[in-house]
């Protein structure tokens, strides 16, 4: 009997705190996560569940929470819904509401403000609530202004002219946050009748003959001039978030260390003043770097540990000088240093002293804060506020090297809008970063440090997914205004004409798995969907900034139907875009007007990978298939799906070059990859990503999920220079064709 009044608990519990009780995988059955499951999700979003006690008092205080709280924490309102209402719940005993006094004050972010006061016998009461033997009373406050998109502080106080409320206090007060939002993300005019393309490039496999043996922004910089020369209007790469940069476990693009800075190894050191100015006073000895930096741009591999190293000892070198030359004289260039730490404002001093922190501790440099000294663990203790204090300059050289990748990226944004570019630099968001880097340090009541992120089950990972990084915790992320929501989307906007959101799916909810569990046993926890798409909207109209919400996989319509309502592109791979349960390839009209289509992506082989089983050989090479049996049914269906390519391709009447393919054995060709681009140009949707390794015929994809150490994952670098690729006439042909197609049909 006690044991069913617990699990009832439970289950009231979790349904208040978003645990969804069951789901449908991709195998069409139902799955009901376990009791246990439940359990230590609860406890990863910091709930006492100790006893049946413990149980019923959160299930009292989640009820209650608004009661109790005089205001919400944030609201997220649309333009379109004003004059709107706040709700105050004041805990006044029958009798006080002629002696209540309301003085209420809307701060914008330029520091303008307004207020109105109002007495008790002015408002409504609306509701009435008793809590633990205390009157409560709901009162609607109504803010008349119509205000425009962005974020406001609302201050409001309560009093009584004699008395006290009724929980004891004479005075209540809180400040909570407005945001005010567009209905639709932004939507260049263009969009109306033409659509366009751009190219995808992982940027650290870039070879040139200038860079460090890594592709770097002024790599990208030339690419975009390249590809505005080829009327293109895009160039999409890889998350440049912040790695550890070590080999094999700390160089994944997804797996960062913070999601709202960036990776230094980006940095073009050669357009650095300070580096200039080392040069010319000879402090650097010329012929052994460049000695080092040819043995890195020759290997076949980015080897990022070698690179990292030599270019943080270059920046330590350029930051003394700008330190001595600049910074302590107060130059024009120190003062642009000064405004852009203060507008960055804390994320920058937080993550800047994470990095202080990392490399001062015993051993060398430890990413990874729950490997530091007991007193360094917690971002809030007095420790670290000495810690600041003692170390200004080591903690000053981490924002200078920020400074130095906003301005370079600053830089190659503003020369993409002066070649004609119409989106520019299309940037990829990562779902989370990992548990011991400076986001989960700075933002620690947040963050549910007992559980990671995964997905259930499916065709390619019959074991589930984690992907090794926790989840926020809705109602924490809410209790702080979105702040590191809000901080994530400004800092990936800015500067992007474009941003994919990794992971759509997880904007509505998350497939927690709980630490010490198989991702068998996880379950998913809903997210406040609305408030979020509201506040990607507000940033993208505010940056002019594409959305494009990744929404591959099992996806409830009502999901891209919700992203679709805000504008956000859906985005669409060829090998998926089947006629299910019909394995044929969808017609291009088929396609979504609102979407970014490719044909590939890192995780997926390349064209020419594709079309000769390399992806399929690797995986069974990497034991990846239980038996022959298995891998020679994949095998019959890529058969069977490049003979469906290719009926699809001659339906649309697209010349592959068919005599020239028989006579290679089916083997890819220029001509057949450039159709099937082709094809996908031919689609209503608005953008279309061309891969460029599919175009210079690369094998190998980036990466191969499920593994680390046994695939040269995020390693592999472009087997043809940039200099080279340059002048490769398959762009250009391939250009002209997508030109061909770029308007859309008016049928359509």
């Amino acid at each position: 009997m006690h044991i069913q009044k617990n699990e009832n608990l439970i289950h009231e519990l979790c349904e208040l705190c978003g645990i969804i009780p069951e789901y449908w995988d991709i195998f069409g059955e139902k799955q009901i996560p376990s009791l246990e499951a439940k359990r230590a999700i609860l406890r990863a979003m910091k709930l006492n569940i100790d006893t049946d006690e413990d149980i019923q008092s959160a299930i009292f205080e989640k009820r209650d929470k608004s009661w109790k709280n005089f205001i919400e924490p944030v609201s997220v309102i649309s333009i379109n819904e004003q004059p709107f209402v706040i709700n105050l719940h004041i805990p006044l005993e029958e009798g006080q509401q002629s002696n209540l006094i309301i003085n209420c004050s809307v701060e914008d972010e330029h520091g303008q403000k307004n207020g109105v006061a109002l007495s008790g016998d002015e408002c409504t009461i609306l509701q009435i609530q008793q809590l633990d033997a205390i009157r409560h009373v709901k009162i609607a406050l109504a803010d008349m202004i119509h205000r425009p998109i962005g974020y406001y502080v609302l201050d409001v106080e309560c009093r009584l002219k004699e008395g006290s409320f009724s929980d004891g206090r004479t005075n209540i007060r809180k400040k909570s946050k407005l945001i005010i939002t567009p209905d639709v993300c932004y939507s260049p005019e263009f969009f109306q009748d033409e659509k366009t393309w751009g190219l995808s490039v992982n940027l650290y496999a870039v070879c040139s003959d200038r860079n460090y043996g890594i592709g770097d922004l002024s790599d990208l910089g030339m690419i975009m001039e390249w590809i505005a020369d080829l009327r293109g209007d895009f160039v999409g790469i890889n998350p440049v978030h912040l790695l550890p940069n070590t080999q094999p476990f700390g160089i994944s693009p997804y797996s960062p260390i913070s999601r709202l800075y960036k990776n230094f190894i980006y940095i073009d050191i050669d357009k650095i003043p300070e580096v200039a100015e080392a040069r010319n006073r000879g402090i650097f000895h010329t012929e052994n770097m460049l000695n080092k930096i040819d043995i890195l741009r020759k290997s076949e591999k980015v080897r990022y540990e070698e690179v990292a190293r030599m270019k943080e000892e270059i920046l330590k070198t350029a930051f003394s000088l700008f330190y001595s030359e600049h910074y302590l004289k107060g130059t024009n260039r120190s003062q642009d240093f000064h405004e852009y730490i203060s507008e960055e404002g804390y994320p920058l001093l937080y993550f800047a002293t994470f990095m202080a922190i990392a490399s001062q501790t015993e051993g060398g440099r430890v990413l990874d804060w729950k490997k530091w000294p007991h007193e360094y663990q917690n971002m809030k203790s007095h420790a670290i506020g000495r810690f600041q204090k003692e170390h200004i300059k080591e903690i000053l050289f981490h924002q200078y090297i920020q400074w130095l990748i906003d301005n370079q990226q600053k830089e190659v944004a503003a020369n993409a809008e002066r070649s004609g570019m119409r989106i520019g630099l299309y940037q990829d968001l990562a779902i989370g970063s990992i548990v011991g880097g400076s986001d989960v340090w700075s933002y620690p009541d947040v963050i549910a440090h007992e559980a990671d992120v995964g997905a259930p089950p499916d065709d390619f990972n019959p074991e589930g997914q984690n992907w090794g990084f926790p989840p926020m915790i809705p109602e924490e992320l809410k209790e702080t205004g979105y702040e590191l929501f809000i901080q994530t989307m400004q800092k990936n906007m800015r500067h992007s004409g474009a941003l994919r959101i990794d992971h759509a799916l997880g904007l509505f909810r998350l497939f927690w798995v709980p630490k010490g569990m198989s991702p068998k046993e996880g379950a998913y926890v809903e997210y406040p969907a609305e408030d979020l798409l509201r506040i990607i909207a507000l940033e993208s109209v505010r940056n002019r900034t594409v959305i494009i919400a990744e929404d591959l996989g099992t996806i409830g319509e009502n999901v891209r139907k919700a992203l679709k309502n805000f504008q956000m592109l859906s985005y669409r791979l060829f090998y998926f875009e089947r006629n299910y349960p019909d394995p044929s390839f969808l017609k291009p009209e088929k396609y979504p007007e609102f979407a970014l289509c490719a044909v590939t992506t890192h995780d997926l082989p390349t064209v020419y990978g594709y079309w000769v089983g390399r992806d399929l050989e690797m995986k069974r090479r990497l034991g990846h298939y239980s038996n022959d049996d298995l891998w020679q049914a994949r095998l019959n269906e890529r058969e069977r799906d490049k003979k469906l390519i290719l009926s699809a391709l001659e339906e649309e009447t697209i010349s592959y070059g068919k005599d020239a393919h028989e006579e290679k054995n089916n083997a890819m060709t220029v001509q057949l990859c450039q159709a099937i681009y082709q094809y996908l140009a031919r689609t209503p949707s608005r953008l279309l990503l061309v891969s460029l390794d599919d175009i210079i015929g690369t094998i190998d994809q980036q990466n191969m999920p499920g593994t680390v150490e046994s695939y040269p994952n995020w390693m592999q670098k472009i087997p043809i220079s940039l200099e080279q690729i340059r002048n490769d006439e398959r762009f250009r042909s391939l250009a002209a064709l997508l030109q061909e197609e770029k308007r859309i049909p008016s049928q359509l």
